[in-house]
């Protein structure tokens, strides 16, 4: 009998082992932290990867290498401005939805206003510290700050980097009225330091000498909020938009010299090893495996005309600058990295919008998008993770302010206006708008007139047609809206 018990005992042991109770589950996976580095008026072909690099005189073997581990995308797209874009990516909506399309002079009110939901408020909801370090340009008044949008802290500047100058001697000279040369202080460019609950602080006056230093103290500071939330057994979201490559291209003494090629080769260098520092303190943490890194830019490059070309980066094949609806303003690099998760070494052509960081995202984390208005951005998860080869992303609007410049669906885009630099004339097509094929014709040079492509009039309408009836149900947000303001929905 005790022979026949201990055999029964024995099967009973192997059946649990290969036949576990039902009530058995795995571990639940922890929420990936989030690194996501925004470069500022960038070309699409300066850094190695995109055909620039050492071609350029500035070798990027940190940004290299996470195109290496990552996947990197030909045909990312943004807002033609640094407003809009910023608030596209961390709202999921066209800027011209939330009323942030253009900052309207002669007002303090522009940017987010609070009834926005934005990727900062949703990753805090679902259990995140947020922090951002750079430049926000998304409102400098009560309710519109970084920490009054989902950010738990934030140092860095509100509006451009191009406000250092303002206080020079030469803008000085050039822009008193009747010789007073006393900027008043409320008007002085500073650094900012904020924590949610509380407002702003002003720390320095952000002159060419903290122009040099910021990008190598907004690293080390997003260094020291990733280190301080993983020691706490927190998940974080780390927002770093740096001022690189914005106007005035000055580096930092450290790296000024180092490319031999000029300012704005010296920063493409400064900026490559402070993305680097990210990344190895990442590594450091031991965070890689659970650590989501993007890194991309907020829109294309500066005008060449402004400063002789000198602030000016390279498009690669695109022709065109920001504030103009060309490939050289909307396509910016793009690379993600998440290793044993993201495939790595893969390159891809399929389009993609900066809308569709934020529910892209919020799918990883586990955090929620808003159903309550229009959100343009597509959850692409399946397709970063390799399991799609399609972005789900067939086109987009384009818009310059409240204008309507151009669709783009696939490889084609018609243009209803024509602008090729910023500061270039624009040129509106009064009957037939102008489509160009971007695979054969990458710098929109040519008009397609051929008959048989009269088709593809119908899709590039109905993107427009889509976006106009979604007006009805969700109107946007008017530019200078109030605090107070909600959108009426249908």
């Amino acid at each position: 009998m005790k022979l026949y018990m201990a055999i029964a005992a024995a099967i009973v042991s192997l059946l649990l082992l290969l036949c576990p109770p039902a009530y058995a589950q795995e571990e639940p996976q922890p929420k990936p932290n989030i690194l996501l580095i925004l470069t500022d008026n960038t070309g699409w072909g300066d850094w190695g990867v995109y055909g620039g690099g050492s071609l350029r005189g500035a070798p990027s073997p940190h940004i290299d290498r996470l195109a290496e581990e990552g996947t990197r995308l030909l045909n990312a797209n943004t807002e033609p401005q640094c407003t809009p874009s910023r608030s596209a990516l961390l709202t999921g909506r066209h800027a011209i939805r939330s009323g942030t399309q253009s900052i309207p002079m002669g007002t303090p009110l522009y940017g987010l206003i609070p009834w926005e939901v934005t990727l900062a408020e949703s990753l805090s909801d679902a259990g995140y510290a947020t922090g951002a370090f750079g430049k926000w340009h998304l409102g400098r008044s009560v309710g519109r700050w970084p920490t009054d949008q989902g950010f738990d802290e934030w140092y860095g500047i509100p509006n451009s980097t191009d406000e250092s100058v303002w206080l020079t001697p030469e803008t000085i000279s050039r822009y008193s009225i009747a010789g007073d040369v006393n900027v008043a202080d409320s008007n002085k460019p500073w650094i900012f330091e904020s924590h949610k609950g509380s407002q702003p602080q002003k720390q320095k006056i952000y002159d060419l000498n903290e122009r040099r230093l910021i990008d190598a103290e907004l690293t080390q500071r997003a260094i020291a909020f990733m280190t301080r939330n993983h020691e706490a057994g927190k998940p974080f979201f780390a927002y770093v938009p740096f001022t690189a490559m914005h106007y005035p291209t000055l580096p930092h003494p450290d790296f000024e010299g180092k490319s031999g090629h000029g300012d704005y080769a010296d920063m493409l260098v400064q900026t490559d090893r402070y993305v680097g520092q990210l990344v190895e303190a990442i590594a450091k943490l031991g965070i890689e495996k659970n650590t989501i890194v993007i890194f991309t830019a907020d829109n294309g490059v500066e005008d060449s005309a402004v400063g002789d070309g000198q602030y000016s980066g390279w498009s690669g094949p695109w022709a065109g600058t920001y504030f103009t609806a060309m490939e050289g303003g909307l396509r910016v690099p793009f690379i993600i990295r998440w290793p044993d998760k993201i495939p790595a070494g893969k390159v891809n052509n399929q389009i993609v919008h900066v809308v569709d960081i934020f529910p892209t995202l919020a799918s990883f984390a586990g955090a929620k998008v808003p159903h309550d208005r229009a959100v343009d951005g597509i959850n692409m998860a399946d397709f970063f993770l390799g399991k799609s080869s399609q972005s789900g992303r067939e086109g987009f609007v384009v818009f310059v302010a409240d204008d309507l410049r151009a669709v783009k669906w696939h490889n084609w885009k018609l243009h209803y206006a024509w602008q090729e630099t910023k500061n270039s004339p624009i040129a509106r097509y009064s009957t037939v708008a102008k489509l160009v094929d971007l695979s054969r014709d990458p710098r929109e040079t040519r008009q397609v007139s051929e008959p048989y492509n009269t088709w593809i009039q119908y899709p590039i309408t109905q993107l427009v047609s889509d976006y106009k009836s979604s007006l009805q149900k969700y109107p946007n947000v008017p530019v200078g809206a109030p605090n107070s303001y909600k959108p009426r929905s249908q």
